[in-house]
């Protein structure tokens, strides 16, 4: 009964906040995003995400040992290739892109892990995530066709040392296809972080400029899933979990922390939280003219995800994350 109960009592000292604070960041629940292109010496800013780069090679080996330094455990890597075509080849090819900058990262800062992107839509010419029938101007891939491509792409990287496989395409399937190639190539052991629930979103444009993957024609809607629905997601982790997935991604993260809220609550799996490229853009256009504080806005944000029951955070925020957590 007031005035007897009092929560402000525990508020009435910064050190008294900080030991009944409920949710903790730190560094080691930041995964760093990287873009690879070909070339050397080469970093370009990405126009719509500023601090973000396309970068090549030895410019990622260089991004890669300063997050290692940060304390921040893990990097994914996205690739965009020199040639495009409607095999993907870049995406499997044992000379692609993401393969080439996974064995120098892992040559350079052998303990941090490398988590790489298993997509297509990088490397496909038409800029959707697998197959389509020849004429087809929809965007409706071909899905059984598309994940033997996924295969040979999650086998292709685990070659080259990758430390976890992360599919992102959205297909039916595509975690059991995924999980037999790499146990039919002696990588039972390699975990998959599974995009389990991807949304057809509007926070993914920043991203097409850096991964240059917009989709030639069409849209994603027949794969991605519609953001109007809530427990769809739990039928896709089921499924994902089911087929052999080790961890589980909900993307985006700002608009959809009721579904991480849903996942966490829905299974004993690790859970990601991907706070995309549309969501880092628009703190950034706010900072940038003044309209917000960045730090308590971002961190503020990465609470919010941890409370929502994230356990990783994949965000573009992470250096500056790490550092402000110094």
């Amino acid at each position: 009964m007031f005035p007897t109960h009092r929560p402000r009592r525990l508020r009435q000292h910064p050190q008294l906040r900080r030991m009944v604070q409920e949710t903790l960041i730190t560094q080691a629940d930041l995964i760093y995003p990287l873009f690879a292109v070909p070339g050397d010496g080469f970093a370009k800013e990405v126009s719509s995400m500023p601090g973000v780069y396309q970068l090549s090679v030895d410019k990622i080996v260089e991004e890669a040992r300063e997050v290692y330094d940060l304390g921040i455990p893990a990097i994914i890597l996205f690739g965009i290739p020199a040639d495009k075509d409607t095999d993907a080849t870049g995406a499997w090819h044992d000379c692609g892109i993401v393969q080439r900058a996974t064995t120098a990262v892992k040559e350079a800062v052998p303990d941090l892990l490398v988590i790489v992107d298993t997509c297509l839509c990088e490397y496909t010419s038409h800029g959707h995530c697998g197959y389509l029938e020849t004429g087809d101007l929809s965007g409706r891939v071909l899905n059984d066709p598309t994940l033997e491509l996924l295969k040979k792409t999650a086998v292709a990287q685990a070659n080259v040392g990758a430390d976890i496989i992360a599919p992102s395409g959205m297909m039916d399937g595509f975690v059991q296809a995924i999980r037999a190639g790499l146990d039919e190539s002696g990588f039972e052991d390699l975990p998959i972080l599974s995009y389990a629930a991807k949304y057809a979103s509007a926070y993914y444009g920043p991203f097409r400029d850096a991964a240059e993957s917009a989709p030639q024609f069409g849209d994603r809607r027949t794969y991605q899933m519609d953001p109007a629905n809530g427990t769809e997601a739990l039928k896709e982790i089921e499924l994902d979990i089911a087929e052999g997935a080790d961890m589980l991604m909900v993307k985006p993260a700002l608009a959809y922390m009721d579904i991480i809220w849903r996942v966490k609550q829905a299974t004993n799996l690790p859970v990601a939280a991907y706070n995309v490229s549309g969501e880092y853009s628009m703190v950034k256009a706010a900072a940038l003219n003044g309209w917000v504080d960045e730090q308590k806005l971002v961190m503020e944000t990465m609470t919010s995800f941890k409370r929502s029951g994230a356990d990783m955070i994949l965000t573009y925020h992470a250096k500056d994350v790490a550092r402000w957590l110094g």
